[in-house]
């Protein structure tokens, strides 16, 4: 568990907060005592969602690629 003053959390902003993010999350101590997590959200995207490529072919062509490939 990776915690830090509030006096370290503002000199290293930037430091933390990639420390949140590598280590999934990262504690501030108030001199009070109180404790802050600080977490960085989830990215909700897909690891299949990938960009597509213009590969020009039309549909009876990948039709045609599919099939010869199956044929094998």
């Amino acid at each position: 568990m990776d915690t830090y003053t509030l006096s370290e959390a503002r000199q290293k902003l930037s430091f933390i907060l990639d420390r949140a993010k590598k280590k999934g999350k990262v504690f501030i101590q108030r001199k009070d005592g109180s404790v802050f997590e600080v977490k960085a959200l989830s990215d909700k995207k897909s690891p299949l969602d990938v960009k597509g490529i213009d590969i020009d072919l039309s549909r009876d062509e990948i039709i045609r690629i599919i099939k010869e490939s199956r044929r094998k």
